[in-house]
């Protein structure tokens, strides 16, 4: 059995990338995986300000959501983080999560294996490019992990577009190899 966290990004009701998350837990779950899915919408989490005081004392100077979300990742086996692709890119609170997250960065860590859920309106294979080279650069800093998966599901901009979308189930069954 794994710890796995999944951690849904968006901030919208309805959200599609909130739908793979889902899926990709339920896959894990009945895979007899010990899962975790946090959901950033209704959390507080600050900007970094670059301060780097969590190098020095392991913690940030913010007293938010974060050290409770950088808690689970520490300790899961699977980090998996869902998105959707806002200008190209990984949105805005995924980013400044894991720049919040830069606490993590001298510590150890159990995860290995992470995986990428992205969503967007434009259905080109390049559109998501940007956000899992992105999460690239915040997996290279754990020498240990690496992207074990990534699954993109276009066309799908307005809320719940993606029911019944097969990506649904591609990231079901993705959860359920982990």
């Amino acid at each position: 059995m794994k710890k796995v966290i999944v951690i849904s990004t968006s901030l919208r009701a309805g959200s599609n990338s909130h739908a793979l998350a889902e899926q990709f837990a339920k896959g894990a779950e009945a895979a007899g995986n010990q899962v975790e899915l946090v959901t950033l919408r209704g959390k507080d989490i600050r900007f970094c300000v670059g301060c780097l005081s969590c190098q020095k004392t392991g913690a940030c100077i913010f007293k938010d959501d974060v050290p409770a979300i950088m808690d689970s990742v520490l300790n899961a086996d699977v980090v998996c983080w869902a998105t959707p692709i806002y200008y190209y890119e990984m949105s805005g609170q995924m980013k400044t999560l894991i720049d919040r997250m830069n606490a993590m960065f001298p510590k150890d860590y159990r995860f290995r294996d992470v995986y990428l859920l992205t969503t967007a309106a434009e259905n080109e294979p390049f559109v998501p490019e940007r956000a899992a080279s992105g999460l690239q650069g915040w997996i290279d800093c754990f020498g240990k992990a690496q992207l074990r998966g990534h699954i993109f599901c276009g066309g799908v901009g307005g809320p719940n577009e993606i029911a019944g979308n097969g990506k649904l189930q591609e990231a079901y069954a993705l959860g359920q190899a982990v």
